[in-house]
Parts: structure tokens; C-alpha cells; sequence
């Protein structure tokens, strides 16, 4: 009798544990590519990033042409004027290094210019997603695009159209 009820609670734990769960997948960047001011703000970005690119070469190139200039007229140039010729091609390195940081660097201008023009719509894709799992009662919400790990899903998961429409962009 105690065998039967111990089996009978076993089972009963078991169904219980074994509730299927509701997940969905969404495409990440099937989603970025169908918002327009995404790719607005990437392109600006594009940009930006290209044109701080070419002034930070720029002052990389003027250090060169002073080291270069330099190594010519060493042969003629007094001590003195040595140490000054180099304290001033090490001060522009130093400046366009500096200016590479500035613009590239954890917390340049870059990345707040992108944390400025993405994480709204970011923000706005997170909230429609949510949403989305909400009224359809799901558990939880996988990136498929981040994710190596599947190798198959059914299309029949994927809330990526359901997000767009939540946003305004539905086909």
C-alpha cells in the first residue's frame, strides 16, 4: 500500500515537473533590418565612425611625416635641437592617441553616440517582445540570431513578424 501511494505521488510530482513549457524565438536582426531608423541611425553612425577615423589618421600622419622629416635632418641638428624635434613628434603621437581614445575608446564619443541613437530602439523592441510574450503566455523569449546553439526551429515559434506588427512595421 505504501509502495502504491509513494508511486501514485512520484507520478502525480512528475506531471506536475513536467508542464510544458512555452517558449518562442525571435530574429533579432530580421527585426533591426525591417525598422527604418535603425538602419537610419546605423548609417549616421557609419558615418561619424568613418569621418573620426580619417582625423585620427590624419594626426597619426602628421607624426609620421614629422618623425620622417626628422630622420633627415638629424645628421644637422644640434643636441638641443634633437631633443626638441623629438619631444614634439612624441607629443603628437601622444595626441593622436588620444584623439583615438577619445572618439573609440569604452566611453567615447562613438559608443555614447550610439547608446544615444540605438538604446530607444532597442528599448522599444524589448518592450514589444515582452508584450508579445505576454499575451501569448510565454515563459520565455530566445535571440535566435545570437544564439549557435540551434540548429533548427520550427517557423511556427518564431514571434519576429508578431514583433514588427507590435512596433508598427508589419508586413
Amino acid at each position: 500500500m505504501k509502495k502504491t501511494l509513494t508511486l501514485i505521488m512520484l507520478v502525480v510530482l512528475m506531471a506536475i515537473g513536467a508542464k510544458a513549457q512555452k517558449f518562442a524565438l525571435v530574429d533579432m536582426e530580421y527585426i533591426m533590418k525591417n525598422i527604418p531608423q535603425y538602419e537610419m541611425a546605423n548609417e549616421q553612425l557609419n558615418q561619424l565612425s568613418q569621418r573620426w577615423q580619417k582625423e585620427v589618421e590624419a594626426k597619426g600622419k602628421e607624426a609620421e611625416n614629422m618623425y620622417q622629416t626628422y630622420l633627415a635632418d638629424k645628421v644637422f641638428l644640434t643636441e638641443d635641437q634633437i631633443k626638441k624635434r623629438e619631444e614634439a613628434i612624441v607629443a603628437k603621437e601622444k595626441e593622436a592617441t588620444e584623439l583615438r581614445y577619445k572618439y573609440f575608446g569604452p566611453e567615447g564619443e562613438l559608443y555614447q553616440k550610439r547608446q544615444s541613437l540605438l538604446k530607444p530602439i532597442q528599448d522599444d523592441i524589448y518592450n514589444a517582445i515582452k508584450k508579445v510574450a505576454q499575451e501569448r503566455g510565454l515563459q520565455a523569449v530566445m535571440d535566435r540570431a545570437s544564439s549557435s546553439d540551434i540548429i533548427y526551429a520550427s517557423p511556427q515559434i518564431d514571434i519576429s513578424n508578431d514583433v514588427l506588427n507590435k512596433l508598427g512595421y508589419g508586413q
